[in-house]
């Protein structure tokens, strides 16, 4: 997964506009306590960074 769908995804679901502040955020401990923001600027992959965030959205089975 490249950032552009992971962005994409995350303005799919959250607007775009909020997405953004909330990819600023939101920390998310299963990102060791980082952002979205702050989980990619430390090289976590994008898969594993939406697959955090479509947990702590509690999107269904079929987004994932």
């Amino acid at each position: 997964m490249r950032e552009t769908e992971l962005r994409a995804r995350m303005a799919q679901h959250l607007g775009a506009t909020y997405a953004l502040h909330w990819a600023e955020n939101q920390s998310m401990s299963s990102l060791g306590g980082r952002t979205v923001e702050e989980a990619l600027a430390a090289g976590v992959d994008c898969k594993t960074v939406w697959r955090a965030v479509w947990a702590e959205l509690e999107l269904p089975l079929v987004h994932r």
